[in-house]
């Protein structure tokens, strides 16, 4: 496989295509903001992953971790409660 130049490899786009046109009134980050507000990304364990492959499995379990932890913890030991 022939190696481009630079030169080549700068002049790939067709001259109908005038980026500075389309760039122009550009914002870097526009929607930043927003996109990071409804976005919170876990990375997972490989295990954990295969264990539980969907967003929605994750999600049960974890819901499932809050509800165990409302128990009070004398029920947990087998202790009755004053």
């Amino acid at each position: 496989m022939k190696v481009k130049n630079k030169e080549e490899k700068d002049d790939e786009l067709r001259s109908e295509y005038d980026l500075a046109g389309l760039l122009k009134d550009g914002v870097r980050g526009k929607y930043a903001e927003r996109y990071a507000a409804g976005t919170n990304l876990v990375l997972l364990a490989p295990e954990v992953a295969e264990a539980f492959p969907t967003d929605e499995a994750v999600n049960e379990a974890l819901r499932l971790v809050i509800q165990l932890k409302k128990i009070p913890k004398d029920l947990n030991t087998g202790v009755k409660a004053s």
